[in-house]
């Protein structure tokens, strides 16, 4: 490290009196060495390098600094011949460096590698000194295994004073940090404003941390909703045996480990004491006693905790206006138009990912698809264990993914993914109101204008759901005068709020009137770098499977996509990949009425009787961006057929993967005697600003007498922008037959000359 010193000083003389520097004796810091070459600089040794400091002004001041002068000798023996104001801006970039120490005049007689440790941590050793001597420590311990009298006896080997009653800070010990018996010493503790250092010293892992300081960091029952979020399993197994609470354990531990701990947590205390503040007093440190590794896992305050918190904050939030705010675009790349890049979302939220103080217990490549395909996974996939979600992409990944033609954007993707599912999962604070849909009139949208059964999908739904997937399922008809939960959303088209079913809303809402009807899924759910970006994505996921679901269950032959003629070498490398693993790569255009560009990316295996097809499907503003979206997500679909098991557990997927091929799906082939589609033949206006791509879409949909609808799901204790799009009369790409735009646009666009008869629609419900 060097520090230059002829840069001019903000600090004078003046500063340097204000500072009290005449008062004390200066000296570099106690955990340096300095080494002084004359007529060259000096050089400060310390356990982390050497900083080298440059120019024989230098040197002179510093040969000088040994802990014997004041300011106003130093200013007397004038180093180098310099004048009063050269001297002082030198110090003064000295002190500003955090080099320099001023010692009281008198001895504090304390230990020199004492004062050389607080020194580096920048305390003032004999303030440090003093606060330890004046404070005092009371120990609690829960359970019979959490060695407190090893904790106490290294407390009091450290010199703190160790007493119940009216203490400065607590150390509580525990075996686990979920023990109920923490809410109560949490409560304590904030109705006193007692700090409290939380510590687990027993098991193969130690944990130690946080700080619990009430008023300004996150409590305990903070830590526990993180906690109890990251052991779901075990939730559930307790509450299958009748058991509250964590699950009990065997203990673990030996002599060395549980004394290494006990002093550990007294080096904590002191710390804190002393005075020395760190963001990692605000973590959970878990200590792997196996192989030694350490780790910090960063807590955050939930704003909405019941306990320290504003509970009603999600429902408050739920009544305020979607206001679209100016979204400038960071990033127009492969992984679309967004307001960060990849690099800052995930600088911004890597701290969502972390097995103890996360919502998402880690993000990693999916090592199950080939070597060329950039996948991450990124935890269980929360809907599917809310819905009993069986389909192919459930099979492919029981947990979220993201995709992307760099890892970067597809580890963003998986993180993305995950916050998407919790943010959308209900939690029990959101804004709900009971009333039947009549008793609510014109604010209240019927549900089946969202999700599009027919009346004789309803009719026929015992025989159908007897044969298909979880996600093809059609409930029972919706009773209008029945009682239920609704939310809010927002209207960006009206500018008005208007209410739709929770259970729609939110993964996991509660079927409390048994209306058994009613289930959410991820049409149009989203995140984003901003509230704009993940409406915008929200918005194109919904225009994505109308379109597809247009094509698919009409079977419309469609033109092709010239893979070659974007000009992208990354989709040229995705055509000569998949030959290499024998599989055949092309595109669709499926665009419907609404003018964004949708592709579909279709595979099928070659010299095999089963040809395997798989899809993958993308939509953006820019054909290129689409493009790249339909051919990354099929990337993903290559990891169910890694090792050639095409025994999955929705029987949609079996008979499609069994057996469909090109030829007996003729409308998968690009369309006879019309031209590949090239880039040239979609218009694209670029635009600076996603809150003018948005506000563009909610007029195109408008224009279609189509309603854009908005749940803004963001979660004020994870902060990454989640939103649910709903548009009423759009298809989602599941077998929806009610009337509407799957029988009328592809007339309108010239696709079919009349409406395709119901008994002649697809009879494969599309299974991703």
């Amino acid at each position: 490290m060097n520090v230059s010193l002829a840069r001019a000083s903000r600090l004078d003389h003046h500063d340097l009196m204000g500072k009290r520097i005449l008062a004390r004796f200066l000296d570099f810091k106690r955990h340096l060495r300095a080494e002084i070459s004359e007529g060259d600089g000096a050089y400060l040794f310390s356990e982390t390098g050497v900083i080298a400091m440059r120019g024989t002004q230098i040197a002179a001041l510093a040969s000088l600094l040994d802990g014997t002068r004041d300011f106003e000798g130093l200013l007397r023996a004038k180093p180098a011949g310099m004048e009063t104001e050269q001297v002082a801006a030198l110090l003064a970039q000295l002190v500003e460096a955090d080099l320099v120490t001023l010692r009281s005049p008198a001895d504090p007689g304390i230990d020199a590698r004492t004062l050389a440790y607080w020194d580096a941590c920048g305390v003032d050793p004999v303030a440090a000194e003093q606060r330890e001597k004046s404070a005092r420590v009371e120990v609690l311990a829960l359970g019979d295994s959490t060695d407190a009298a090893l904790v106490d006896r290294a407390l009091r080997d450290g010199g703190l004073c160790v007493s119940g009653g009216d203490a400065d800070v607590s150390v509580v010990l525990c075996d686990d940090y979920l023990d109920p018996r923490l809410a109560e010493i949490d409560r304590t503790h904030r109705m006193t404003g007692r700090p409290w250092l939380l510590a687990k010293p027993v098991g193969a892992q130690v944990w130690l941390g946080p700080v619990f300081q009430p008023g300004e960091s996150a409590c305990w029952h903070c830590l526990a909703n993180r906690l109890w979020g990251q052991r779901h399993a075990e939730a559930c197994v307790q509450a299958a045996l009748g058991h509250e609470g964590p699950a009990a354990r065997p203990a673990s531990a030996v002599p060395p480990l549980t004394s290494a701990a006990a002093h550990l947590i007294s080096l904590e205390v002191t710390k804190w004491l002393a005075g020395y503040r760190y963001p990692g007093q605000h973590c959970v440190w878990v200590l792997d006693s196996l192989d030694l590794r350490g780790r910090l896992h960063q807590l955050q305050r939930r704003p909405q905790c019941p306990q320290c918190g504003d509970r009603d904050l999600v429902a408050q939030h739920a009544m305020k206006p979607v206001v679209l705010a100016e979204s400038k675009k960071a990033s127009c790349g492969g992984g679309g138009h967004r307001t960060l890049t990849a690099v800052q979302m995930l600088e911004k939220y890597r701290h969502l990912v972390s097995p103890v103080t996360g919502i998402v217990r880690e993000v990693t490549r999916d090592e199950s698809s080939p070597s060329f395909v950039n996948a991450y996974r990124s935890g269980v996939n929360v809907v599917r264990s809310m819905t009993g979600m069986a389909s192919l992409r459930a099979n492919l990944r029981g947990e979220n993914g993201g995709k992307g033609a760099t890892a970067l954007d597809a580890e963003v993707g998986a993180l993305c993914e995950a916050v998407e599912r919790f943010s959308g999962s209900y939690q029990g604070d959101e804004f709900r109101v009971f009333g039947s849909l009549r008793s609510f009139g014109s604010h209240a949208i019927h549900p089946n204008d969202c999700m599009l059964y027919s009346e004789q999908q309803y009719r026929d739904r015992v025989a159908w759901n007897r044969e298909h997937g979880v996600m093809q399922r059609v409930g029972e008809p919706f009773d209008e005068d029945k009682v239920l939960a609704w939310t809010p959303v927002w209207s960006l088209s009206a500018q008005t709020h208007r209410l739709l079913p929770t259970e729609m809303l939110y993964y996991g809402a509660p079927d409390e009137r048994g209306l058994r009807s009613l289930r959410a899924d991820s049409n149009g759910c989203a995140a984003g770098s901003s509230v704009e970006d993940a409406i915008l994505q929200g918005t194109l996921e919904v225009i994505e499977r109308d379109a597809v679901a247009l094509w698919w269950y009409n079977r419309t032959p469609m033109p092709g996509v010239d893979l070659g003629g974007f000009g992208d070498p990354w989709l040229e490398e995705m055509t000569q990949r998949y030959a290499e693993i024998g599989r055949e790569l092309w595109a669709l255009d499926v665009t419907s009425d609404v003018g964004v560009p949708v592709m579909v990316a279709v595979s099928r295996e070659l010299g095999k009787p089963s040809e395997n097809i798989m899809l993958g499907f993308g939509a953006h503003l820019d054909p290129r961006t689409a493009l790249r979206r339909a051919v990354s997500e099929l990337n993903q679909m290559l990891a169910v057929l890694a090792d050639g098991d095409c025994e999955f557990d929705d029987p949609d997927a079996r008979r499609w993967l069994r057996g469909a091929t090109v030829e007996n799906q003729p409308y998968l082939l690009p369309m006879g005697g019309v031209p590949a589609r090239k880039p040239a033949d979609f218009r694209f206006a670029h635009r600076a600003d996603i809150r003018d791509d948005v506000e563009a879409l909610v007029r195109k949909l408008g224009e279609r007498d189509l309603e854009t609808l908005v749940l803004d799901q963001t979660r004020p204790d994870v902060g990454l922008p989640v939103v649910k799009v709903i548009v009423p009369g759009m298809r989602t790409f599941w077998a929806r037959f009610a009337p509407g735009r799957l029988f009328d646009v592809p007339v309108r666009l010239g696709r079919s000359a009349e409406p395709t008869a119901y008994s002649e629609l697809n009879p494969f419900p599309l299974f991703l």
